[in-house]
């Protein structure tokens, strides 16, 4: 008989005890948080996006009379969601080291790896050279996080050399 095994997710852990620990001499030069403003907000835009795109399919299905009440489900939707995941959303926490950026859950990148480091929506998407991608969401200003990033990436480079 095969053995299970446990899935991952599973072990998912909020906050600082799913981080990975520094390494001996590495300092945390900057913390990123996500914006309770930006988090309410990009849940608004999304249940907007929602209300419209349902409406346009019902207003081509011809059942018009359904929109107010799409709309609204949606919208109670959306808030909800953001009601029941506002406390794991903000337990996590980016953290950029001189050699590395730590994230939630085991995530990494260490420096030299970064190959990209863009604004997505006011979001911050990381994508190292081996592929991996990586979000730090609802921020309050993505391109101070981007500027942050590329100037630690420059300084480990030159580090390094």
């Amino acid at each position: 008989m095969s053995e299970m095994k446990r899935d991952s997710v599973l072990n998912y852990r909020p906050g600082t005890d799913s981080e990975l620990p520094l390494e001996p001499g590495e300092k945390v030069s900057q913390v990123f948080l996500p914006d309770l403003r930006r988090y309410w907000m990009d849940h608004l835009v999304l249940g907007g996006l929602g209300a419209v795109l349902v409406s346009a399919v019902l207003v081509w299905l011809g059942k018009t009379e359904q929109i107010p009440v799409a709309i609204l489900a949606i919208l109670i939707g959306m808030a909800a969601r953001a009601a029941w995941f506002r406390s794991e959303a903000f337990a996590r926490r980016w953290q950029l080291t001189d050699r590395r950026l730590i994230g939630p859950q085991g995530k990494q990148a260490m420096l030299l790896e970064i190959e990209r480091v863009r604004s997505l929506i006011g979001d911050v998407q990381i994508v190292t050279k081996s592929g991996d991608k990586h979000l730090i969401r609802h921020l309050a200003e993505a391109a101070p996080v981007v500027a942050a990033i590329e100037a630690a990436k420059s300084r480990r480079a030159r580090e390094v050399r």
